[in-house]
């Protein structure tokens, strides 16, 4: 049964709380998604689920409640490899708004630079079997060298379990690499645990792989108010000052049995980022050499 036969599903909060933390003046919020409207952005055929709306509007609101100048959104697996929701999201930002896509193998240069224009900046490849069907690293490489001409980052999705799997697959890419959520380490295991050992030497290996210090509602396995995340991550965010990227994960897929307080996750920024310096390298120089360079 595909998720289009399924109830459509809500994974966000409904009356997030405003946090205790105020982010800085021109804060990014350098991870969250779009869906539909499914009226206007049908999913994709191959969607693993099937969300509510959570539009532009929804998410430029949410923006202005925790307090965020910008948001980056990255392409929802729901939506397969039609960006259109995304890159309709962008153009009703008003500027305030990059995006991350998701793409075909077989897609044109000239519909590379289409998305481009249209404020992409990256392209994700997703290695979570529960979310796609096929991850081929051949053509993902091919993909890596086509976009280097636009300047663009790739960002990888996948788990700890594979990650030395991995190792091969991301040395080979030849652009800036973002990867998300520190390829969901078992942050119980604490700062020097085994996960976060293997994504130091990961980080070790090259200068340019970033990574998105993001998602304690869906890696900490003891919850809110995810003490261990914050054990494991600040060290993190400390050694690698200048790699790091901080984003809500708005509207949180697939979390519709955990669905976290924006607020408090916005909250979480102090605890991994204790310093002023730390929170403004986080929310806006990082994000801003990546995705608005020279602004």
């Amino acid at each position: 049964m595909s998720a289009q036969d399924t109830a459509r599903i809500v994974s966000w909060h409904g009356n997030p709380s405003i946090p205790t933390f105020t982010p800085p003046p021109g804060a990014v919020d350098a991870h969250c998604h779009v869906f539909g409207p499914m009226a206007q952005f049908p999913f994709s055929p191959k969607a693993k689920y099937l969300p509510e709306d959570a539009g532009p509007d929804m998410l430029f609101a949410l923006r202005d409640r925790l307090g965020f100048a910008r948001n980056v959104i990255v392409q929802a697996s729901c939506h397969g490899t039609d960006n259109s929701a995304t890159l309709d999201a962008i153009v009703r930002s008003d500027g305030k708004a990059r995006g991350v896509a998701v793409v075909d193998p077989a897609i044109t240069d000239a519909e590379l630079e289409k998305l481009h224009e249209g404020g992409m900046r990256g392209v994700r490849f997703n290695f979570l079997k529960r979310l796609v069907d096929d991850a081929p690293k051949d053509k993902f490489l091919e993909i890596a060298k086509r976009i280097q001409p636009l300047g663009w980052h790739v960002v990888v999705y996948f788990e700890a379990d594979i990650l030395e799997e991995m190792r091969p697959f991301l040395d080979a890419i030849p652009t800036l690499i973002v990867i998300d959520h520190m390829g969901r380490p078992d942050v119980s295991q604490g700062p020097d645990g085994a996960d976060m050992r293997a994504f130091r030497r990961l980080l070790d290996s090259r200068d340019d792989i970033w990574t998105k210090v993001t998602c304690p509602d869906r890696l900490d396995p003891n919850g809110a108010p995810w003490d261990d995340f914050a054990r494991s991550v600040a060290p993190l965010v400390a050694d690698y000052p200048d790699r790091v990227l901080w984003g809500t994960d708005w509207p949180h897929p697939n979390m519709e049995k955990a669905i976290p307080d924006d607020g408090a996750l916005v909250d979480m920024i102090p605890r991994i980022a204790p310093t002023i310096e730390l929170q403004r390298k986080l929310l806006i120089d990082n994000p801003m050499r990546l995705y608005w360079p020279g602004e």
